[in-house]
């Protein structure tokens, strides 16, 4: 099945990132494990995607290992 461009976003200051397909928000993930539960309620047949290896979802700013919290975040030496 083809699936519109799926991305996790860039971490915000608490760590969480958002989570598009298209033009849609599905929601908002502060864990991997939140991210395959967002894709699984938006229908995507993760029997097909690998959510950590996919070439359909795109990962910005880091990976699905990369999840820091305020104090590991590279801009919250300036806040």
């Amino acid at each position: 099945m083809d699936y519109p461009s799926i991305v996790v976003h860039t971490p915000a200051l608490d760590g969480s990132r958002r989570v598009t397909m298209g033009d849609e928000t599905l929601g908002i993930a502060y864990h991997l494990d939140d991210v395959v539960e967002i894709l699984r309620r938006a229908c995507v047949d993760l029997d097909e995607i690998e959510v950590e290896e996919s070439d359909v979802i795109e990962w910005q700013g880091g990976g699905p290992d990369d999840w820091p919290g305020l104090t590991e975040h590279p801009d919250a030496a300036g806040a």
